[in-house]
């Protein structure tokens, strides 16, 4: 699908549901510096040609501007004539929507995330057992276990973006970059929201769980 031909009120819909959810997560501290990029697609899907909305390199998302968010082809490259830089991480982006589909892409840098990214980066993922947000993902096993991708933090965004298809799960919507960040995502931006609030409840919970086990007197 062109984007020329993808209708003025899907592309503003797209703005309006970044900047919303560009506010909430800026409340609640996840993008320090400029730290952090979001992304909603437009148009009809196909894994060769597809567009989305994201937000603009090097910006202060604490604020709102009318040069906060610009439009990039499955490429990651603008879709029309803009000043404007797509974020750093765009690659990351199209290998998301090319592999999984999805409608909605949100990656922040908590403290949280960091550090269990960290702590179990040479394991390659982040295993989380019996913790009731696992649900978010649909996952209703009783005691249900997961293993949340954990990719290294190279500092060639395209490298990172090549091991992207490797690692996905398509039951579990996200993955993290060591020391980094998570990317989440979802069929919309109400669902990637409902599971980068999920995972971000998880990471906390294990950290605090690992405190508590070290700080328990041995039998």
């Amino acid at each position: 699908m062109r984007f020329s031909e993808i209708t003025l009120e899907e592309k503003q819909g797209a703005l309006q549901e970044l900047r919303q959810v560009k506010e909430l997560f800026a409340q609640r501290g996840w993008f320090p510096g400029t730290s952090g990029n979001l992304s909603v697609r437009v148009g009809e899907f196909d894994r060769e040609d597809f567009h989305f909305a994201i937000t603009a390199s090097g910006k202060d998302k604490s604020a709102h501007t009318p040069e906060d968010y610009l439009f990039v082809d499955q490429n990651g490259k603008p879709a029309q004539a803009t000043a404007l830089k797509p974020s750093a991480e765009t690659l990351i982006h199209c290998e998301i929507y090319r592999e999984t589909g999805c409608g909605a892409i949100f990656h922040v840098h908590t403290v949280y995330n960091n550090l269990i990214s960290e702590y179990y980066g040479e394991e390659g993922f982040v295993p989380a057992q019996s913790i009731e947000l696992i649900k978010a993902f649909n996952i209703w096993e009783e005691d249900a276990s997961i293993a949340i991708p954990v990719l290294p933090n190279y500092a060639d965004i395209p490298s990172i973006a090549k091991l992207v298809p490797g690692v996905l799960n398509q039951t579990i919507p996200g993955i993290v970059l060591r020391n980094h960040g998570i990317y989440a995502w979802g069929k919309n931006a109400f669902e990637a929201k409902r599971h980068l609030e999920a995972f971000e409840f998880i990471f906390e919970y294990l950290y605090k769980k690992l405190l508590l086990d070290a700080a328990r007197p041995a039998k």
